[in-house]
């Protein structure tokens, strides 16, 4: 189970109308959220990897410290939420080396895994995956294996594996469910938004019970938070993708830890890359 934190405007939707240097000014609510979210875990029993912005850690750094004291993994996001593609070599490795610093100042622990923003670790930046395993890290959960308009590397593998030849590191791909042949997205995010909950807890336990693998599922803060601010300026395609069912987003999550088992992504992957035990049917 994992939780990307970063506030409601810093999605990739709105990057063409929202500028960076704005988000001061903006209404932050990525800490009564997240707090929502702890409290929906706490409930359930849940332990989960918490991917956040380093920008995000330096504004609230208090609650970057009560994630880690109630036992949640914390892993970089990124410091501000570029995307790789827009990123050089060098300043995305100046990139992580600062936010794992921000990360671990924050937490008071180690920072051992990375998510990129927006998946954006594909086929043209596989150098991304060699700069994160010389700067140490243990894993990575940055490639989407399916096809979409904004990210996915449709040809990778579905489940975990090791992608810098000589190197422990191992990426930990978000899941898909095998139907005919054909990769369909199961992980979470906007698709179990949208999408019936039968149909993810159908793809779920298909993965658990034909693959014998564990699941890898993500959402984001702000899914749970159905009075954030309307972005107007947005395209009808993108203000669709955010805003639809987030009243109904925390029930479906309540549901997905009542159906399934989960655990921190550290605890089921490093040490054990087949991920059996964890985000697995009761």
């Amino acid at each position: 189970m994992s939780v990307d934190v970063e506030e409601y405007f810093q999605v990739g939707a709105f990057e063409a109308v929202i500028k960076r240097s704005d988000w001061d000014d903006l209404e932050s609510r990525v800490d009564y959220a997240t707090n929502r979210v702890l409290d929906l875990f706490a409930r359930h029993d849940t332990k989960a990897t918490f991917f956040v912005l380093g920008w995000i850690a330096e504004r609230h750094g208090a609650l970057i410290r009560r994630i880690a004291e109630q036992g949640h993994e914390v892993a970089s996001h990124g410091y501000d939420h570029a995307r790789i593609t827009s990123l050089e070599p060098e300043s995305f490795r100046a990139d992580i080396v600062k936010t794992r610093k921000i990360l671990e100042d924050a937490s008071g622990g180690p920072i051992r895994g990375y998510r990129a923003p927006s998946f954006s670790i594909g086929e043209r930046n596989l150098w991304g995956l060699d700069i994160l395993a010389e700067e140490g890290y243990a894993y990575s959960s940055s490639v989407y294996p399916i096809r979409h308009d904004h990210y996915g590397m449709p040809e990778a593998p579905r489940f975990a594996f090791r992608p810098v030849s000589g190197q422990p590191m191992i990426e930990l791909p978000v899941t898909t469910v095998d139907v005919g042949g054909r990769k369909f997205p199961c992980g979470g995010g906007g698709y179990f938004r949208l999408l019936p909950y039968g149909i993810s807890r159908w793809a779920i336990r298909r993965v658990n019970g034909v693959d014998r693998a564990a699941s890898i599922f993500y959402f984001h803060p702000w899914e749970i938070d159905p009075e954030q601010p309307r972005v107007q300026n947005a395209s009808a395609k993108s203000r669709f993708r955010h805003y639809t069912n987030l009243g109904r987003m925390e029930g479906k999550i309540a549901r997905v830890l009542q159906d399934f088992s989960w655990d921190r992504m550290d605890r089921v992957f490093l040490g054990q890359p087949d991920g059996a035990g964890a985000g697995r049917g009761d």
